[in-house]
């Protein structure tokens, strides 16, 4: 995959660099790199990100609407502006109840030393 980055030292207003699509999961790339991610989603009311297990812990961070994030079956809702952290190795699953935005942050570095 082409390591595809937004043009650096410009500000960025995250809700309108990504759009909703009907019936859709949208994601767009902020930051690609060998050491994390940082990438934008919009997911459309009714859709969900499938259930994942990660090796990395994972940053949330809702920026538009509301979501549902299960985290081991254990239902959080998170509003404009709330985070949540996912454990690494942890099953969890992403739901749109209404349509929302939100970042997402995957920091793999501190992980070199730990067997997968």
């Amino acid at each position: 995959m082409k390591n595809i980055e937004f043009e650096k030292s410009i500000i960025l207003v995250l809700v309108d660099i990504i759009e909703y699509v009907p019936n859709s999961v949208v994601s767009k790339t902020i930051i690609r790199k060998t050491t994390g991610n940082i990438i934008l989603v919009a997911i459309d009311r009714g859709e969900a990100l499938t259930e994942n297990t990660s090796p990395y812990d994972i940053f949330i961070q809702i920026i538009e609407g509301t979501a549902e994030v299960v985290i081991e079956d254990n239902s959080n809702t998170l509003q404009t502006g709330q985070g949540i952290v996912v454990p690494a190795h942890s099953t969890h699953m992403i739901k749109a109840n209404e349509r929302f935005k939100m970042i997402s942050t995957i920091i793999k570095s501190g992980y070199e030393g730990i067997l997968i």
